[in-house]
């Protein structure tokens, strides 16, 4: 796992071991990074299912100005960990469900980043949370990586959709009326 481009092009990053890990391919990071080019500079970013971090550290190489990690597991926190810190970055970092995650951060994101584990169906429930607290700003995407096919619920509008082999990207914008 590498950091594709921005100020740690070319950094390998730790990943974490097991059955449970799945790290975003660097084929499928590019490609969506390409498209959210213009989104980064300044971006404020949520890496809520961040495993080794490397979607929000790729973020803050492309100039996001702060990232807020969070994984469940402790040994992926203490991978992440390493990361920025082999990168001199700096970012806050949570150990939590998602959920508690979700109705704990503060503030408004540019982009939140929600790859969790294939097997779970969280979409919907990602999305109401977000919504409900008011996490994502306007005009601010949520990029869901998934294996199924979705669909954007209710008070949301798919803004793209991307298919990388058994790889789904889906970025979700808020509707406000």
């Amino acid at each position: 796992m590498r950091i594709i481009a921005g100020k740690h092009r070319g950094r390998t990053l730790i990943v974490s071991q097991g059955m449970e890990i799945r790290p975003t391919s660097d084929r499928v990071k590019e490609s969506f990074f390409q498209i959210l080019s213009l989104r980064l500079a300044g971006a404020r970013v949520l890496d809520l299912f961040a495993g080794s971090g490397a979607l929000g550290i790729e973020a803050l190489s492309r100039g996001a100005a702060e990232a807020v990690f969070n994984d469940s597991s402790r040994d992926s926190v203490a991978v992440l960990k390493k990361n920025l810190a082999a990168v001199k970055e700096e970012g806050k970092v949570y150990t939590l469900d998602f959920r508690t995650c979700l109705k704990t951060v503060s503030g408004e994101f540019d982009l939140i980043f929600a790859d969790p584990p294939y097997r779970e169906d969280y979409a919907a429930e990602i999305c109401r949370l977000v919504s409900e607290r008011g996490l994502l700003k306007r005009g601010g995407l949520l990029i869901l990586e998934s294996e199924r096919e979705e669909s954007a619920p209710e008070g949301w509008k798919m803004a793209d959709a991307r298919s990388y082999g058994r790889t789904k990207i889906y970025m979700l914008e808020r509707s406000f009326s």
